[in-house]
């Protein structure tokens, strides 16, 4: 029922509405060191979990770092590259779809097994690091269940790169937004 609630605030919003929603995500996301911090503080406020948590749900797919992708990280010729594709959730709505190339020789055993077994999203597994987070681009997508694209460099404190995300911010959650008092 709330999802088809969410979908029709989607369809009869106003652009101007959506495109101030839209502005709003992308103005916060820009802002934080972090899109899991931000995605809880959209949580919190939209009251769609309680405890506000965001969760990482995995897919279990494979995809090979490209020569664009090895060259951001400045990965040796042979270095592994680890992958992670995941929803980031709070409660039952999936509020964007993140692809996360990493490398796991610049993290400690511990945030590594992290991200192979848990649900924890990437940026709170590697918060010890004190990370910064260098945005390439941030896009707003015309059609489809995407409203904004973000693609973004984490670095060390000590400023050597160790992964490069893609994160793929859910329409609805630009929607729900629309629809929050304010």
């Amino acid at each position: 029922m709330r999802r088809a609630a969410v979908l029709l605030i989607l369809l009869l919003a106003t652009p101007a509405h959506a495109q101030d929603a839209l502005a709003r995500l992308k103005s916060d996301l820009l802002s934080q060191g972090s899109a899991t911090a931000t995605l809880t503080h959209w949580c919190a406020d939209l009251k769609l979990a309680a405890p506000p948590v965001i969760r990482a749900r995995r897919d279990a797919v494979a995809a090979p770092a490209s020569a664009e992708t090895r060259a951001l990280l400045a990965a040796g010729s042979g270095e592994a590259i680890g992958y992670r594709r995941v929803k980031l959730m709070c409660g039952d709505h999936v509020l964007s779809e993140a692809d996360n190339w990493y490398l796991p020789s610049r993290l400690t055993p511990e945030m590594n097994h992290a991200l192979d077994t848990g649900d924890t999203p990437f940026g709170a597994v590697v918060r010890p690091l004190h990370y910064s987070r260098t945005t390439l681009d941030a896009e707003p997508v015309a059609d489809g269940p995407v409203a904004l694209r973000v693609r973004a460099l984490l670095k060390t404190a000590a400023g050597q790169p160790f992964s490069l995300v893609v994160e793929n911010y859910s329409r609805a959650l630009v929607a729900t937004q629309q629809a929050a008092p304010q």
